[in-house]
This record gives structure tokens, C-alpha cells and sequence, in this order.
């Protein structure tokens, strides 16, 4: 089967929300997504609902900088996660994203991953309840994020393994890992089972998946095709042009 493609709204320069939406679902997107609850949460939920497209995943806590290897930050996000899952399964958005924070001076690597661990752990049975994905995202560190800790395959796994709930997973983004250590197609395979979902970019830029960058995107998603993998793959770029040609060239390159 073809993999499942998304829209991240929030990224794209603005537009009209309902040329935008009529747009991607002419192009036979079935899924959008975004990142906070603010700028009128309710009324891009049912806009989208209006042209068939699900709204798939959102971020679920406070913030990307200050997150879950602090422990001092558990009793704050578990309480944002719990809001926010309540939320997602009232409205059947799948998944919401995690962040591990920067990295924190005078806790080391280990006890870093342990606390990540505990402060998921916390609310992954309510995730389960509810059906849920808690989805901590693979940031580079080397570009866009100085700092942020959880920048590679190697630190993700483990804290997904350490939690052992079936709905805390990996946001796999494609091209912060291609920045911090390529072998995507590999990765995948090897670990497609602790993936909750997958973001796209074209790498260097940000930008389109276009001949100009260094991704084979149809090879790619032919990978992630061909595993168990069920979820979606969401674009995440910023369109050097045309939002609308950019966002169909897309959807036709991963459409395998």
C-alpha cells in the first residue's frame, strides 16, 4: 500500500484556509496537521473535517527547550499531556509529539534517557486508554536545534524501550536525521516498529523534495511502504515557490 501522506498547516507560508484545504485534498492528501491548540484550534479542526481531511497530529506539551529529561518539568507536562490527549481522542488526532529538552548541565547521558523515560511513563497508560500515540520527536542539534538532546537513533530507541507501552513511539523526522547521521533507509527498517510517525524535508534547506536536494524520497517511502508501518508521513517544509505545486510535487514523489 502507498504510505499515508499529510500536510504540516503551521509551516506553510499564509493562505486561505479553505483554498488551502480544498487544494490538498484535490490532490488526495487525506490528512493535515498541527502544532498548538491557539489560532482557532476548533475552526481548523472542522475545516478540515469540511473537505475529508483528518487532522493527524499536534504537539502535546510545553516546550521543545525545557522538556521531559528534567525532572522538575514531569508534574507540568504530565498534566499538559493529559489535557491534550483528551483532546486528541475526542477529536481522533493520533498522535502528539514529545520533546526531550535541551540538554540539561550536570546530568549526564544516562540519567538524561532515564528521565525522559519517567516523565512519559508517567501518562503512558492513559495514552493507552485513550488510543493515543506519544510520538518524542528526533531534532538535529547540529542546525536547527543547538542543544536539543534527543538528536539521534540511538537515544530515541532507548527511551521508547525503557518505557515498554505501545503508544510511546518516535517522531522519525527524515530530514533532521539526515542532518545528524544519514543511513535513513537503513534506520528505518531496523527500527519501523518504535515509529508513530515521520516528517519530511528536503535537506540542505528545509525546503522542497525537489532535485536540488540531496533525499531520495521515493526510495524512501518505497522503505517505509514495505515495513509494518501504518501511520503517516507528514511534509514538513517550507515551499521555495508556489505553496500548491510544491506541496503536489510532493505527495506524486512520495506517492509509491
Amino acid at each position: 500500500m502507498p504510505v499515508k501522506q499529510s500536510v504540516c498547516v503551521p509551516i506553510l507560508p499564509p493562505m486561505d484556509r479553505d483554498e488551502l484545504y480544498k487544494a490538498l485534498a484535490d490532490i488526495g492528501y487525506p490528512a493535515i496537521e498541527i502544532w498548538g491548540r491557539g489560532n482557532d484550534f476548533d475552526g481548523v479542526c472542522a475545516a478540515a473535517e469540511t473537505y475529508g481531511l483528518k487532522v493527524v497530529s499536534m504537539i502535546g506539551h510545553d516546550s521543545l527547550t525545557d522538556g521531559l529529561n528534567r525532572p522538575e518539568n514531569h508534574d507540568r507536562i504530565e498534566a499538559e499531556l493529559r489535557v491534550s490527549i483528551d483532546i486528541a481522542a475526542e477529536r481522533g488526532i493520533g498522535g502528539l509529539i514529545c520533546f526531550s529538552g535541551n540538554i540539561v548541565e550536570g546530568i549526564e547521558e544516562e540519567e538524561a534517557i532515564d528521565n525522559t523515560a519517567d516523565g512519559l511513563r508517567r501518562v503512558a497508560s492513559y495514552a493507552e486508554d485513550k488510543g493515543i500515540n506519544l510520538n518524542i520527536e528526533l531534532l538535529n542539534s547540529k542546525v536547527d536545534h543547538e542543544g536539543y538532546q534527543c538528536d539521534c537513533t540511538d537515544w530515541g530507541p532507548e527511551v521508547v524501550e525503557r518505557v515498554d507501552s505501545s503508544r510511546v513511539k518516535l517522531l522519525y523526522d527524515i530530514y533532521h536525521m539526515q542532518i545528524m547521521e544519514g543511513d535513513v533507509i537503513r534506520t528505518i527498517g531496523e527500527h519501523s516498529g518504535a515509529i508513530g510517525h515521520f516528517h519530511t524535508a528536503g535537506n540542505p534547506g528545509r525546503s522542497d523534495l525537489d532535485d536540488t536536494q540531496e533525499l531520495n524520497y521515493a526510495a524512501i517511502c518505497a522503505a517505509i511502504a514495505a515495513t509494518d508501518y501504518d501511520g503517516y508521513v507528514g511534509h514538513e517544509f517550507r515551499p521555495k515557490g508556489d505553496v500548491l505545486p510544491a506541496l503536489k510535487q510532493a505527495f506524486e514523489v512520495c506517492d509509491v
